[in-house]
């Protein structure tokens, strides 16, 4: 048996390892989840670190829970505003879109590879979903971001599409179990999943937001202590009653970030750093449970399957739901480029192996290369092809201001962001001469990497970023003084 202190030195060591792994991905512009399994992996069996990891059912478990605060967090940074105008397109993406991918990938490996139709539409299934950290974090490390709708669409689609995924590997797993199951049985699943956990995300969240702003709790440490435990009941409730427990917990997420509630920056601040912590934990273990000695045999046919789904089930399920979305060539073209894979199609890997699946191990150690080869692949390009496709922006810094705003319940203003804009008729302008509405406050201004409280006789200039505390409509209206103007002044 091996001590408590030596496991707690060593988990410590390897989090700080995989700590120090990130400040690398960034100089190498590559994933860091792709260092965190590599981490993972020296640690393991087959590496240096000797550990000796065989549980596929603990690491599902871990990765589970990890997926659920994961998916949470995404859903309250997500800005409702911007992801609202492409909403139906990242909707068909992370449903029909993967259910595409899945049965192109699972036709290509019954082609082949020696795979029955099934045990190749599970692969295609396990594998069907992308991973948003995995393609935000390049983009963050080289500076660049994307035009456009093409970064709300990415992030909403790729924190949604996993309950597709674990939809359908369920359904897989369950036919090749009950080889007389029909494939239309997977229909009245698929709908149940769905509306529950939309149905259930939904009033959860918005549970959620009625005991934080109604509890009065004595002790504010006691607030991440209650959406931690808020986000596991959502998950496990859900799973419970038939539904899929990971979309509800990513639309309780964005109930959550949509509303106002006492302490949002601070359990934000929180969930962020929670699931950065899943998030490494998660890939650790993963890294862990694969021994690298095995990967070799399947090399050749997983990077077959992974060309396949990078440069044809991907770009397939993109442009076949994007028809009508009034998107260019282009940037289809770079929605299916950045369809990265990350940790989930590692945890879906374990259900084939704890359900006694034939062929299991080959799928784990298959998807697992799959993941590693989209992450070099994809992942170091992503940049490269940005620019090749001229889709690429500047990664806009946002300043660090000096005070926050933490809304009561009842309080339904909050401090935002304003930029005047260049040839905003605001410029060369007092602030009380742009006529702000009621109820709508200046109280900060950044210039020139300073800040000053600014008064009525204050004159703005272009770039200036100021500190508005308003409530939604009140802010609206300053925004629209601010652009409007612009536009008029031009």
């Amino acid at each position: 048996m091996i001590s408590i202190e030596y496991i707690l030195a060593g988990a410590a060591v390897l989090l700080l390892l995989s700590i120090i792994a990130s400040k690398a991905s960034d100089k190498l512009g590559i994933p860091a989840l792709l260092l965190f399994l590599v981490v993972g992996m020296l640690a393991g069996s087959d590496g240096p670190g000797g550990i000796h990891f065989d549980d596929p059912y603990l690491a599902q478990f871990l990765g589970v829970m990890a997926l659920s605060f994961i998916l949470f967090a995404g859903g309250m940074d997500t800005e409702w505003t911007s992801v609202r105008p492409v909403l139906w397109t990242a909707a068909a993406l992370s449903t029909v879109g993967v259910f595409i991918t899945a049965l192109l990938v699972g036709w290509f490996a019954t082609a082949v590879l020696n795979f029955s139709l099934l045990e190749g539409l599970l692969l295609g299934a396990i594998i069907s979903s992308t991973d948003a950290a995995a393609v935000f974090s390049v983009l963050r490390s080289r500076k660049v971001s994307l035009t456009g709708r093409l970064k709300p669409l990415l992030e909403l689609e790729s924190g949604s599409n996993d309950p597709m995924a674990v939809l359908l590997t369920i359904g897989f797993v369950s036919l090749l179990l009950h080889p007389g199951e029909s494939v239309l049985s997977l229909i009245p699943m698929f709908i149940q999943q769905m509306v529950l956990g939309a149905l259930l995300g939904y009033f959860m969240g918005r549970g959620m937001v009625y005991l934080v702003n109604n509890l009065k709790l004595e002790y504010e440490g006691l607030y991440p202590v209650l959406s931690l435990s808020s986000v596991l009941l959502t998950y496990g409730v859900t799973a419970t009653a038939g539904g899929n427990g990971f979309l509800a917990v990513y639309i309780a997420g964005l109930v959550l970030g949509h509303r106002n509630f006492i302490h949002k920056n601070s359990l934000k601040r929180f969930h962020d750093g929670l699931a950065w912590l899943m998030q490494i934990s998660m890939f650790l273990v993963l890294g862990l449970l694969v021994f690298p000695s095995r990967l070799v045999p399947v090399i050749g046919a997983g990077l077959a399957i992974s060309l396949f789904l990078m440069l044809v089930a991907r770009p397939a399920g993109v442009f076949l739901n994007t028809v009508f979305s009034g998107m260019t060539v282009r940037e289809k073209t770079m929605v299916s480029w950045v369809g990265l894979r990350g940790a989930v199609p590692i945890i879906l890997a374990t259900f084939p192996l704890l359900a006694g699946i034939p062929k299991a191990d080959m799928i784990f150690n298959m998807v697992f290369f799959i993941v590693l080869s989209s992450a070099l692949l994809q992942g170091s390009t992503i940049p490269l092809i940005a620019k090749w496709l001229g889709v690429e922006a500047p990664l806009p810094v946002k300043p660090t201001y000096p005070l926050e705003c933490e809304p009561t319940g009842k309080m339904k203003c909050d401090l935002t962001e304003i930029v005047v804009p260049d040839n905003s008729a605001a410029s060369n302008k007092r602030i009380l001469e742009l006529g702000l509405p009621d109820g709508a406050l200046v109280v900060l201004i950044k210039r020139d990497d300073e800040f000053f409280v600014p008064g009525g006789g204050t004159v703005l200039r272009e770039g200036d970023n100021m500190l508005v505390l308003a409530d939604r409509d009140a802010f609206n209206k300053v925004r629209s003084i601010v652009n409007t103007q612009a536009v008029q002044s031009e």
